[in-house]
């Protein structure tokens, strides 16, 4: 079966900078979900959202808009934006766990409304021509609430339906519940993909043992922790290459030098690299010193300095 793998859209780190600095040196990635669109209340699309779907800023990728919101006017207008610089399709945003967007009905937390969630495609479908792809949890306050959307769904040409096996109420706490992600399998009729905690071809390989029908993938956390893993994926080795740690370092200094095109000072640029070093640390032995060594750093010296010492445990 040829398997297809998917980024995760993770706000604060998968923005274009970010899809094209790991394009460009690691690949292995069929589609990429760019952070969601939310409204503040003006029906308007904020710049940052702007710039992060321009097609100048994505022409090596293969990007899919994705939108967070619990209005049909809102989704409609963010379809009728996309439409207008070329994209074809729409991600829906049923997944997200935090509770300032649960508490508002929008992510995870409209699952638990299928009436909602019919009316609001039943507009979209009627008013737009956009293609609806769908990420979800399994639920907000049980896994068994998504079973209620199905039948909902059914009734709409929705692409593919991503499901990240936790409720909302979980976050990203305790294991991915495989046994419910089963049950989805059994009572959907759509196309399913996986999401949640692939962090190794190990795992990536017992997941394809577990769900054979599944052949598309999204890897959210384990992509960002180690950049490296879509490719061994898919070239079914567990072999880092031989040039591994020249390859990681120019794409730490590509992540850098996009820090410093969007952010001022040096706190900041260094503050937006231990973000994703906080991912990075579990490429080695010991994380939380990795963490420590560039939380030290306040100058941009320090920060090369302590880069420097970890890379020559890599």
């Amino acid at each position: 079966m040829h398997h297809k793998l998917i980024s995760s859209p993770l706000q604060g780190y998968t923005d274009f900078h970010f899809r094209n600095a790991f394009q460009k040196f690691f690949g292995g990635i069929d589609h990429f979900y760019a952070p969601y669109i939310r409204f503040g209340g003006k029906m308007e699309i904020k710049p940052i959202y702007q710039r992060d779907l321009k097609p100048k800023n994505n022409t090596a990728l293969e990007v899919i808009p994705q939108v967070m919101t619990c209005r049909a006017e809102e989704f409609i207008f963010a379809a009728k934006y996309v439409r207008s610089l070329g994209y074809t399709e729409l991600n829906w945003n049923l997944g997200c766990p935090y509770p300032m967007v649960t508490n508002k009905g929008m992510g995870s937390g409209l699952i638990k409304d299928p009436a909602k969630i019919d009316r609001i495609l039943d507009q979209v479908h009627s008013k737009t021509d956009i293609i609806v792809s769908m990420k979800m949890r399994m639920g907000y306050e049980h896994a068994r609430e998504i079973l209620e959307v199905f039948p909902v769904l059914e009734k709409y040409p929705i692409k593919n339906i991503g499901i990240h096996a936790r409720i909302g109420a979980q976050l990203y706490k305790g294991g991915v519940d495989l046994e419910g992600f089963q049950r989805c399998v059994d009572h959907c009729g759509q196309k399913l993909y996986f999401n949640g905690d692939i962090t190794s071809v190990a795992v990536f390989e017992k997941m394809t043992e577990q769900f054979p029908t599944i052949d598309h993938w999204m890897l959210g956390r384990g992509l960002i922790s180690d950049p490296f893993l879509p490719g061994m994926i898919k070239i079914e080795t567990y072999h880092y290459p031989e040039n591994k740690l020249e390859v990681f370092s120019k794409y730490l200094d590509t992540l850098f030098t996009s820090a410093e095109q969007k952010l001022t000072g040096e706190k900041a640029v260094i503050r937006k690299m231990l973000s994703y070093w906080e991912y990075f640390s579990s490429l080695f032995p010991e994380p939380p010193k990795v963490v420590k060594k560039i939380k030290r750093a306040k100058t941009y010296e320090a920060y090369d300095s302590a880069v420097r010492e970890i890379l020559e445990g890599f």
